[in-house]
């Protein structure tokens, strides 16, 4: 891979707090059209030296999803350790991401965070960036593929690894059938993870979409297929909302599964110590904003590279049970796990 040579800090004046303000609203006000969250800026305090750095975070996550609300406090957590000013922007839309990222392009951003869930429709705004001598890392999705276009730093979880971890625990619960709930098509981690799932437990798998942007349509559809094969006895899923979901189908199917999840919120937690959700597996995803961010601090300011460029940063998996759940309840509670 060839990696770009660490760029000195940016020597732009610190903005006046009023022209700050009316940045952050001209990057709203001019995203593309999509279903995606709105574009805010965060500014955190100057951290030695006389400029700040421009991190902008792209992810593909929805508007209001907890998941992708850890990830940014994450990131504001570490722009406000490391006075950088931090814009972060999603759309689930591959191309509206893909937009977003250009758009942080066109503003000459400093280093750009981003998602990789559907790697094929990012090759062109990683490319612009990588003209551009804009040093570009990868967070949450896209492991396989952040080397080959060029990402200097990866941070995040190995879905594969993560699926077969749960595919051994299914069979050490003595589960027979799993279906694995996938809330996104073509996204290349959720795949990943059932596909891991698949290798590894000894069972019946197979694999049910569902349209994650519609709760009432999803856990209708899991329902029915409860109801239609009674020999199902594990229901697992790729986020922690859906698996809440799951929950709500098992009771009204009558079905005698139990449902586990990737990925945890506070609800979740709840759903966990209560015994309704057997277990999730926590990739951290506040830890994978902070350390984006962190990275491209880092990068511009010392010429660190985390994994050296050829190893990824792994954030998980680690599995949380009833059994551990207590010592994680204490953070999740503040938001932050």
């Amino acid at each position: 891979m060839k990696t770009p040579p660490p760029p000195s800090a940016s020597h732009r004046p610190v903005r006046l707090a009023a022209l700050a303000v009316v940045a952050g609203l001209l990057v709203a006000g001019c995203s593309a059209s999509g279903d995606r969250s709105e574009s805010t800026t965060g500014s955190a305090g100057k951290a030695g030296g006389s400029s700040r750095i421009k991190i902008t975070m792209v992810t593909h996550g929805a508007k209001g999803d907890a998941f992708w609300d850890l990830v940014r406090r994450g990131a504001e957590a570490a722009a406000a350790k490391d006075g950088v000013e931090l814009t972060y922007a999603s759309d689930p839309d591959a191309a509206g991401q893909a937009e977003l990222v250009r758009d942080a392009v066109r503003n000459k951003a400093d280093g750009i965070a981003m998602t990789l869930a559907k790697p094929q429709a990012m090759k062109a705004p990683i490319a612009a960036a990588r003209a551009a001598d804009i040093p570009v890392v990868g967070i949450n999705s896209g492991i396989d593929s952040w080397q080959s276009e060029g990402l200097l730093e990866y941070f995040g979880q190995d879905e594969s690894v993560a699926g077969q971890a749960v595919g051994n625990k299914l069979d050490a619960l003595k589960v027979k059938h799993a279906l694995c709930v996938i809330h996104e098509r073509g996204n290349v981690g959720l795949e990943a993870r059932c596909a891991g799932v698949k290798k590894t437990f000894g069972g019946r798998t197979e694999n049910l979409y569902v349209e994650g942007t519609d709760a009432t349509a999803t856990t209708a559809v899991i329902t029915a297929r409860l109801r239609q094969d009674p020999t199902i006895d594990e229901v697992v899923t790729n986020g922690a909302q859906f698996a809440l979901l799951a929950v709500k189908s098992v009771r009204a199917s009558a079905s005698r599964a139990e449902v586990a999840t990737f990925d945890l919120n506070k609800n979740l937690v709840k759903a966990v110590r209560n015994g309704s959700v057997q277990f999730a597996v926590d990739q951290q995803p506040y830890l994978q904003g902070y350390l984006a961010v962190d990275g491209l601090w880092l990068y511009r300011t010392n010429g660190n590279i985390s994994g050296g460029g050829v190893s990824p940063v792994l954030t998980g998996p680690a599995f949380v049970t009833k059994a551990n759940v207590a010592a994680v309840a204490k953070f999740a509670a503040g938001g932050t796990r």
